[in-house]
């Protein structure tokens, strides 16, 4: 019999040997999901001796991993933004630059004391962005609109699971197609749109390039359509001072920023994720 930190040490070992990145980190999470322990639990049971049945239940997800189905496929969520998300096949695992953009904006358009903003999200995948965004704005009401049946069941599930279906409405959409003509106007708009190219997406880990649906990774005229259809359409979109925040391909900010200005908004600026790379673009109406 083998204790539980000689399991971790060789999955550690295999999933390093498959060009897993954090292999030790993966294989804490999988061996904990498996058996049901938090990593701490894991820790102070190092030298436990595991039974055979509970080898038949980590063997299989360890398969999964290293044939590169993500991570969070196989634990079933993801911690993102203070929530913990749903997550599987039928939207984009949410990133962490996508965190980075829900911090940018909850920091550039804090509404004021009794305010009720108006938020929209566009492409909305798991729901992340709008759900992270009607969390932590209570007052907020939050449209949330992607063009996938499969993507708004998921965003729906996870708008339940946080208490928050009643203040987040999900509507199929084509970006801007579906709204009201005379709806009212947004104070946010918040995406995170299709912006790689099938190059980009071609030179991707398998956990992207297999795994992740590519409607939601690849856009035409080199990643940049869009984008550039969601900055048009914001213009007439946007409440005045509205703020437009998007998360962007690392080549494409002097482009979105002349469609910026050629839009008429305001105030745009390419910022650039911890990582020091061009990643989001903001503006105002």
């Amino acid at each position: 019999m083998l204790s539980l930190l000689e399991i971790i040490t060789k999955t550690t070992d295999f999933f390093a040997g498959k060009g897993i990145e954090s292999p030790r980190l993966n294989a804490e999470q999988i061996v904990g999901h498996a058996l049901g322990l938090k990593r701490m639990q894991l820790y102070i049971q190092f030298e436990r001796l595991l039974s055979e049945p509970e080898l038949e239940k980590i063997r299989p997800l360890v398969k999964r991993r290293a044939q590169r189905e993500p991570l969070q496929h196989i634990l079933g969520t993801v911690e993102w933004g203070n929530l913990v998300l749903k997550c599987d096949k039928r939207a984009l695992v949410p990133r962490p630059e996508t965190e980075e953009l829900l911090e940018l904006v909850l920091e550039r358009a804090k509404p004021a004391e009794g305010a009720a903003p108006r938020v929209l999200d566009l492409g909305t995948g798991t729901g992340a962005l709008a759900l992270g965004l009607a969390k932590a704005w209570p007052a907020a009401q939050v449209t949330a609109i992607d063009a996938s049946d499969d993507a708004l069941a998921l965003a729906r599930e996870n708008a339940a699971a946080l208490g928050l279906a009643e203040r987040v409405s999900l509507l199929k959409s084509d970006w801007f197609s579906a709204l009201p003509a005379n709806a009212a106007p947004f104070d946010v708009i918040v995406s995170n749109p299709p912006y790689l190219t099938d190059g980009e997406v071609a030179e991707a880990e398998p956990e992207v390039r297999v795994h992740d649906p590519l409607s939601a990774l690849v856009a035409p005229d080199a990643g940049l359509a869009d984008l550039k259809k969601i900055i048009a359409g914001a213009a007439s979109r946007l409440a005045p001072g509205g703020l437009l925040a998007l998360e962007t391909g690392v080549a494409q900010h002097p482009a979105l920023l002349a469609e910026a200005e050629k839009a008429g908004l305001r105030e745009a600026e390419g910022l650039a994720d911890l990582r020091g790379r061009p990643r989001f673009v903001l503006a105002r109406r």
